[in-house]
């Protein structure tokens, strides 16, 4: 019997695209939309999306029976031994990958502390780099690529990079070595010297604890 060409097939949910199989998820990562699904744990919805707010599994939860609200919800399970994981309000120490005009790249290191053992990304944009005169930020003055920086996750941003700031005084350049390759001495909030030659350098210096 010939199929009839009229028959549109079934849509196929997230679950029934799961097939039993683990998906793992990163940050930011779409799930669905929130009109069909309620956000659980490791997750968080964005306007009309749920995104992954962690690296695990997804998983869905059929609603309760006779539940006034009948969303999925969906959950992302964490890897056992994913290590630490940034939220809004960690202080974290990231390396700087790749500085431009209006914001710097960075890969994240440690999260309160503890070290992480995936990769995370963070961007500084010019307007969290410090908190006067934001608008005279000078963004090759204030990051080098290598420096190491101590952070505050603002949020998460675009492209599963978390947005941070360092504009508090005991955030900013941690460690840095010089254009001559010599370990950079903090000399004031701006300024770090080269240990070798003596030449200035331009940064924004977190506050020496």
């Amino acid at each position: 019997i010939p199929p009839n060409p009229n028959s549109q097939p079934m849509a196929a949910t997230a679950m029934e695209h799961d097939g039993g199989a683990e998906v793992v998820v990163t940050p930011g990562e779409l799930l669905g939309p929130s009109s069909s699904l309620e956000a659980g744990r490791g997750a968080y919805a964005d306007g009309r999306s749920v995104r992954a707010s962690v690296t695990g599994r997804r998983r869905f939860v059929a609603p309760a029976p006779g539940s006034s609200d009948q969303r999925s919800t969906v959950e992302v399970v964490g890897h056992k031994a994913h290590g630490a994981v940034p939220q809004p309000g960690s202080i974290v120490i990231a390396r700087v990958t790749k500085v431009m005009a209006r914001m710097a790249s960075a890969d994240i290191m440690c999260v309160d502390s503890k070290a992480v053992k995936e990769k995370f990304t963070g961007m500084i944009r010019q307007q969290d780099v410090r908190a006067t005169e934001i608008d005279k930020v000078d963004m090759y003055q204030s990051y080098r690529p290598g420096d190491i920086v101590r952070a505050l996750v603002l949020s998460l941003g675009d492209a599963r990079a978390y947005y941070l700031s360092t504009a508090k005084n005991e955030l900013g350049v941690v460690s840095a070595q010089s254009i001559a390759g010599g370990t950079l001495v903090p000399t004031s909030w701006t300024e770090m010297q080269c240990e070798l030659t003596g030449q200035i350098e331009q940064r924004k210096v977190a506050k020496v604890e």
